[in-house]
Formats: C-alpha cells, sequence, structure tokens
C-alpha cells in the first residue's frame, strides 16, 4: 500500500508540474509576443527601473553584494550598491531584449539607417580575416550587457558558426526563444552530454564555435577569478588542442542610454603550452578568464554579479 501510495503521489506530482510548465510556458510566450508589438527602448528603460526596486528584495541581491565586496573590497557600500543597480538595470534591459533579438539593427556601412550595434572598423576586418582563414576559431563571451549580442554579430558577418547554450527547462519558452534566434544566429547547440562531440565534429567540418565561459562548473578546471578561486569548463580550451584552432574573445559594451551597443573582437590570445609544446588546457582557461576580469572591471556594473560565481 505504501509503494502505491508512494507512486502516485509522484504521478501527481508529475501531471502538476507538467501543468505548472505548460501553463509558465504559454504565458511567458505571450508576454514575448505582447512586447514585440511595442516600442522596445520604451519598455526596456521601465524594465530596467522595475529590476532596480525589485532586485533589492530579491535573494540574488544579497548573493551579488557578497561576490562585489569580495572582488571590490576597495570601494565603499555605496559604490557597491550603485554597482548593484546597474546589474539590475542591465538584468532587466536583457529580459525585454530577448523578444527583439532579430529586429535589432547592426551597423552596416552600405546603409545609412541608424544602428542598435556598432563596432569599429578592426572588428569589421577580424572578422573577414577569420572567415578567410584555413582553420575555424572558436569565440568565447560572458555574461555583459546582452551576451545574446556576439552570436548575433557573428551572422552578420557570414561566419557559418555554432553556438553552445542552455536551454530553459520549460519546452514551450525554449521553443519561442530558439524561433527568435533562429533567424539572426548560427546552429544552436543545447549544452548537455553529446555537445562536445557536436562542437569538435562542426570544427573538423570547418565550422567556427562560440559559448560563455564565465559560468562555475562543478567538473570544470581551478582558475582564478578577482582573486578568488572557482571551476570553469575547460571545454574550450579541449576544442583548442584538439585541432589546434586560435581563440578570440567577443564582447559587447551598453552605450548611450542603455538601448544602444558597442562591440569589439579580441586578437587571438596567447594559448600558454606544455614541455611538448601541445596547448595546456587550464592555463589556457586562466588566459580566457583574465581577459573576461579585464572587460568586468571596465563596466563592473553591466556583468551578472547575481550568480554563485565562487562556491
Amino acid at each position: 500500500m505504501k509503494a502505491q501510495l508512494r507512486r502516485l503521489g509522484l504521478i501527481v506530482s508529475r501531471r502538476f508540474k507538467a501543468v505548472i510548465d505548460l501553463t509558465v510556458g504559454w504565458s511567458v510566450v505571450a508576454l514575448l509576443r505582447a512586447l514585440r508589438r511595442g516600442d522596445r527602448k520604451r519598455i526596456a528603460n521601465g524594465a530596467a527601473r522595475f529590476m532596480r526596486y525589485l532586485g533589492r528584495w530579491l535573494p540574488e541581491h544579497r548573493v551579488g553584494r557578497a561576490n562585489l565586496i569580495a572582488a571590490f573590497p576597495e570601494k565603499s557600500p555605496a559604490e557597491i550598491e550603485h554597482i548593484l543597480a546597474g546589474a539590475w538595470d542591465n538584468l532587466g534591459r536583457v529580459a525585454v531584449e530577448f523578444a527583439y533579438l532579430d529586429r535589432l539593427q547592426i551597423l552596416d556601412p552600405n546603409r545609412p539607417d541608424p544602428a542598435d550595434i556598432n563596432y569599429e572598423t578592426v572588428s569589421a576586418t577580424r572578422f573577414k580575416e577569420i572567415r578567410e582563414a584555413s582553420r575555424p576559431t572558436l569565440f568565447f563571451a560572458a555574461h555583459l550587457a546582452n551576451w545574446e549580442l556576439p552570436a548575433l554579430l557573428a551572422a552578420f558577418f557570414k561566419l557559418d558558426a555554432l553556438l553552445l547554450y542552455r536551454p530553459p527547462s520549460i519546452r514551450a519558452i525554449s521553443d519561442a526563444i530558439i524561433k527568435i534566434r533562429a533567424g539572426c544566429m548560427g546552429t544552436l547547440v543545447p549544452s548537455g552530454y553529446g555537445a562536445p562531440i557536436r562542437l569538435a565534429r562542426g570544427l573538423e567540418q570547418g565550422q567556427h564555435v562560440g559559448m560563455l565561459v564565465d559560468q562555475y562548473d562543478a567538473r570544470g578546471v581551478d582558475v582564478t577569478f578577482f582573486g578568488r578561486s572557482c571551476k570553469v569548463s575547460p571545454l574550450i580550451a579541449q576544442l583548442a588542442l584538439h585541432l589546434e584552432c586560435p581563440i578570440r574573445g567577443v564582447r559587447f559594451v551598453r552605450q548611450h542610454d542603455g538601448n544602444y551597443f558597442w562591440g569589439e573582437i579580441s586578437e587571438p590570445i596567447d594559448l600558454p603550452r606544455d614541455s611538448k609544446g601541445r596547448i595546456d588546457v587550464t592555463r589556457t582557461m586562466q588566459s580566457i578568464t583574465s581577459v573576461v576580469e579585464g572587460w568586468v572591471r571596465e563596466h563592473p556594473e553591466q556583468w551578472l554579479w547575481q550568480h554563485r560565481r565562487w562556491r
């Protein structure tokens, strides 16, 4: 009888969760559709103001404050709160911008239209070099400004790229976001056990690969970030080792009133080698992490401080 009751409880729990997920999924999809009928900048400004207020009451605010105090011990409490308010502002804007990814205008020298995303000539030249190179390139980005934009820029410059991403757990939300991304990004590869193999095969076929590299990975390698040890996935360095591919960083910075962006792609980073001349995976991940730290120090209010990067 007890075993039957447990099974019944599990069935009811699963069905209840399925109903909740379906309801939440439909609600988010409806919200995304409604947002797309409005003015992006006006809605993003409102979401930013709302998150500045709401964020301070959420548990993640304490996580963000603790992270900032540890990362910037020289800053005053007022400076810490100012940065954290900016991080909530940025997060509110990112949430709205998901609905408009395929509508953001990228600078095109051949068109006089105003652009939402701008870049310097040197970045355009580097993308051209990558497109014409004999070997594919690995790209890394971080949760700065809007972390979806590096993929937009790569697609704009016609790079055949595979993009590693973490899909939302609710199917309806995942489908809606993929639909928006599909027309303006490369091929999306969901994270999971089969992802490394798929990315490696893509590189072997000449496709470029991009991913975010500033998340905690319990099975990762140890690196130092803002003076503290943390773990990071070594996947990008392992892929570079597999095919001797160059690694470049791509970042974006919010400009003006928060609704415009400036982006850049770096030169290939120097890849540390071991005594046999092979790429050293751990030291390469430290080099990449140091680049990300430099980006965050320049614009700390645009990074995602609210997650547990150090554990």
